[in-house]
């Protein structure tokens, strides 16, 4: 097997949303400070900018770009940023992480190709082909076949790992635990990270040997996410399984409509910068307001 670079991140990693202001733009100012939020007040272990939290799909190249070089540049290396420079062309993704590697990222996030659905040989050639424009830089896959209509399958995974020095890690949201521990057994903890991408899931897959959570929820409750990493990492699982139901609601709630609707408004409440959504993505309905409100008021997160 191929020398692996190094990928030691552990941890509460969140995929930021974009704030826009009300004429849709990007809020740059915003931006800087959710970066300062998470990281001094949270105390969260990596950023994503331009994830699908982050409303990548309608963020255009320019923006896409602008959106990194602001969050690179405000981190000021205080934790990793991992870009999302994705695509459903291999050409496209490797323009965005090469973008990415020239913005200093310290890693990137690459999703499944989205509607074009490839075979697995197609989805291997793929990720390679965008891990060889940029080899010192770290790639994790992107799994999440809800949205992209394909899933990777562990083979593809294991076989990345084993041929491209540089795929380091999987940000899983395939819901299917069996497959992940297919992964998990047949990786090297040391060499490929898992991290739970499917909120609802975290605790499984730490329980399973994950690596920690590419967590939109983090955006609420990163600080009790990051406290159940930790507790399932020092043998304490009757503290992490506390957590897990008692964050439970307000996770559920936070995907009662598609992310990032529910978050930017559960952003919006906690009086940090978030700003409309970009349509075709829509406000949240009254009703889903109403559920989600109550679900943070119960757990402490908003005041009565």
């Amino acid at each position: 097997m191929p020398a692996k670079i190094e990928w030691g991140l552990k941890g509460v990693i969140v995929p930021l949303i974009t704030p826009f202001k009300d004429d849709l733009s990007v809020d740059f100012e915003g931006l800087a400070t959710l970066v300062d939020y998470y990281i001094e007040e949270v105390g969260c272990d990596g950023l994503v900018p331009c994830g699908t939290t982050g409303e990548s799909a309608t963020l255009s190249h320019k923006e896409h770009a602008e959106v990194i070089k602001a969050v690179v540049e405000h981190t000021r290396k205080r934790v990793p940023v991992i870009a999302s420079a994705g695509s459903n062309s291999t050409r496209e993704a490797i323009e965005l992480t090469e973008i990415a590697a020239e913005l200093g990222a310290d890693a990137t996030l690459q999703v499944g190709p989205y509607y074009n659905r490839p075979t697995q040989e197609g989805l291997f050639n793929h990720f390679a082909a965008i891990a060889a424009v940029a080899p010192e830089l770290p790639l994790l896959v992107y799994n999440i076949p809800g949205r992209t209509g394909r899933n990777i399958e562990p083979k593809t995974l294991i076989r990345l790992w084993e041929k491209v020095p540089n795929v380091v890690g999987l940000k899983d949201c395939s819901c299917d635990l069996h497959q992940m521990m297919e992964v998990y057994r047949h990786t090297d903890p040391e060499t490929f990270k898992i991290y739970s991408g499917e909120d609802i899931m975290t605790l499984s897959i730490l329980c399973h040997g994950g690596a920690g959570a590419i967590a939109a929820v983090a955006h609420v409750v990163g600080r009790e996410v990051k406290a159940m990493c930790e507790a399932v990492w020092s043998s304490d699982l009757d503290k992490a399984r506390d957590i897990h139901y008692r964050i439970m609601d307000v996770v559920d709630a936070l995907f009662i409509e598609p992310n990032p609707i529910p978050v930017k408004q559960a952003v919006a409440w906690l009086g940090l910068p978030a700003g409309p959504l970009r349509p075709p993505l829509e406000r949240l309905t009254p009703a889903s307001r109403e559920v989600l409100r109550a679900a943070m008021v119960a757990g402490g997160w908003l005041p009565a």
